[in-house]
């Protein structure tokens, strides 16, 4: 499954949502190059512990981030019903697992809170903010803060 993303008029933007156990996350879908299913990967010595490992794909290999790690939370036990986000991170493109996508949103900056004060530094320095939608929570995910460039070269 594939997307394309595209930023809309009038200061709208989409961001796609997506779960991990039982939190709902976003990041913008203009990173997103596609969305596939789990496959399993290989992995690399030495690798930060959020690494899952690398996989093929078609001819390029791509690291694989176990973004529930990244995120401090506990670690995913990959099943046939994950799914990796194919992203674009500055220069470098690298697969993040996720439980599931759920949603494009459209959304202003008028939609996003800001982060509480209650947050942690770690959740603050990633955390663009929170979309309050319905009776849904989503954190708003900065993928650049996430893997910082001397980070992102050791992927």
């Amino acid at each position: 499954m594939s997307y394309t993303g595209k930023t809309i008029s009038h200061g709208g933007r989409e961001l796609i949502a997506f779960r991990i156990g039982d939190q709902e996350f976003t990041v913008n879908i203009m990173s997103v190059r596609e969305i596939r299913g789990w496959t399993s990967a290989t992995p690399m010595p030495h690798s930060p512990s959020y690494m899952k490992g690398v996989i093929n794909l078609r001819g390029v290999v791509l690291p694989i981030v176990d973004l529930s790690l990244r995120l401090g939370m506990k670690p995913a036990e990959p099943t046939q019903r994950h799914v990796i986000i194919v992203a674009q991170v500055r220069e470098k493109v690298v697969g993040l697992l996720v439980d599931a996508v759920s949603d494009i949103l459209t959304v202003t900056d008028d939609n996003i809170q800001p982060t509480p004060e209650i947050a942690s530094d770690l959740e603050r320095s990633f955390a663009r903010g929170i979309l309050a939608i319905e009776s849904r929570m989503i954190c708003v995910i900065e993928l650049e803060s996430l893997f910082p460039e001397h980070e992102s070269e050791a992927a």
